[in-house]
């Protein structure tokens, strides 16, 4: 029965003798993997109970130390709370000053800040009234300024206000009899103003009659052609006034070679200078020079210097005259001085021989005072020289010099 075949594989054939050994040591070695693998589990469980009684043991040691450390933060944290309470309280305290004196500062600053206001309000009030005076002088001024409006839209009363203007610094600056208003010229014209001019006996002319109706329309002037219209109308009415300057005061031998047109304004100077070039060397080509009131009085400082020169030119030989005159007496002067210098000469030695005599007269005194008298020889005393006159100095008739 052993030997009977139970099994073929290929062209294997296993007997049952063969199988149940083969099954025999098969079972034989699973239980020997079976032991192993339980002596390994048993050293496996050996070491991984050595290994928790190490984690264990580490275990306690860390919650040991653990507890330590709790007693230890505990004891901090005791500590630190008193300290925090030490501190909360210095805090709270500090805290307290620091608000008083927030409070006290806060105090003393609002007093401050109300007292400055207090004094910021009174002087604004005092500016305030400052300028509401201004605001009175500034209504003034403003109907001032309309009726001044209303002079330069009258043209007869505009012409008046450039002469006055025109006269006012003439007269500031030139003596009376260096300049005439309204003077008559021998065409029968009469300009505003002359000045004489030293050693020339022709007048310079001024005008004061400078056509303003079209500056006026152009500053109203708002539309493009307003603007053209005014500007045209400014070229004609300017052309024709440089014209009749230039035909009624420039007088050949008469008057100078040149003639003012005075602007009694600066900014209508300045834009005739801007916008008008051409009229500007119209006007110099007819000897007509368009002058403001700054160019006038430039212009008029010049001449008074040329005035006062002449001036000092003419009192040149007056003064030459005068000082040959003193010059004169200060000789005079001179020959009476060295006169009197030698009458002091004189006197000086006639004192000297009455000091020599004076000292004589004390010696012989003295002598007889002392009685030492010694015998003398008679002699002849030869009878004494006559006295020098003593001249007496003359009265000086010193002339009193201008």
């Amino acid at each position: 029965m052993l030997s009977e075949i139970v099994l073929t594989v290929g062209s294997y054939s296993f007997t049952l003798a063969q199988v149940l050994f083969t099954g025999a040591a098969l079972f034989a070695a699973l239980l020997v993997m079976l032991v192993v693998q339980g002596l390994k589990a048993g050293q496996a469980r050996a070491i991984e109970a050595a290994a928790a009684a190490e984690r264990q043991r580490e275990l306690d040691e860390k919650i040991e130390g653990m507890n330590r450390l709790q007693s230890e933060l505990t004891g901090r944290m005791q500590a630190m709370g008193e300290v925090l309470g030490t501190r909360q309280a210095d805090l709270a305290r500090l805290m307290a000053e620091r608000l008083d004196a927030v409070r006290n500062g806060m105090t003393s600053s609002l007093a401050e800040t109300a007292q400055r206001n207090a004094e910021s309000l009174g002087k604004l009030n005092e500016r305030l009234a400052v300028i509401d005076a201004a605001q009175a002088d500034l209504k003034g001024l403003t109907s001032e300024v309309l009726s001044l409006k209303d002079v330069l839209a009258n043209k007869q009363a505009r012409g008046a206000y450039g002469q006055g203007r025109m006269e006012a610094i003439i007269r500031d600056a030139l003596p009376a009899h260096a300049y005439r208003f309204q003077a008559t010229l021998s065409n029968r014209a009469r300009p505003d103003c002359v000045i004489d001019l030293p050693g020339d006996d022709r007048p310079l002319v001024i005008d004061a009659k400078f056509p303003l109706e079209g500056f006026v329309a152009l500053r109203e002037a708002q539309t493009d052609e307003a603007r053209m219209a005014a500007e045209r109308r400014i070229k004609a009415d300017l052309g024709v006034h440089i014209k009749d300057v230039s035909e009624k005061y420039l007088l050949p031998g008469e008057t100078q070679d040149i003639a003012m047109l005075f602007v009694p304004s600066e900014a209508i100077y300045a834009d005739l200078s801007e916008k008008f070039d051409d009229l500007v060397q119209k006007s110099h080509r007819a000897r007509v020079l368009i002058v403001s009131p700054s160019i006038l009085m430039m212009a008029v400082q010049v001449a008074q210097s040329i005035v006062r020169d002449a001036a000092v030119r003419e009192q040149a030989r007056i003064i030459q005259s005068e000082l040959g005159k003193m010059l004169e007496d200060v000789r005079r002067l001179a020959d009476r001085a060295g006169k009197l210098d030698q009458h002091f000469r004189q006197v000086q030695e006639d004192v000297s021989g009455i000091k020599t005599s004076a000292e004589k007269i004390t010696r012989r005194g003295t002598a007889i005072e002392k009685l030492e008298f010694e015998p003398q020889k008679a002699e002849a005393v030869a009878p004494p020289p006559p006295e020098a006159p003593v001249e007496v100095m003359p009265t000086l008739p010193f002339k009193r010099v201008l």
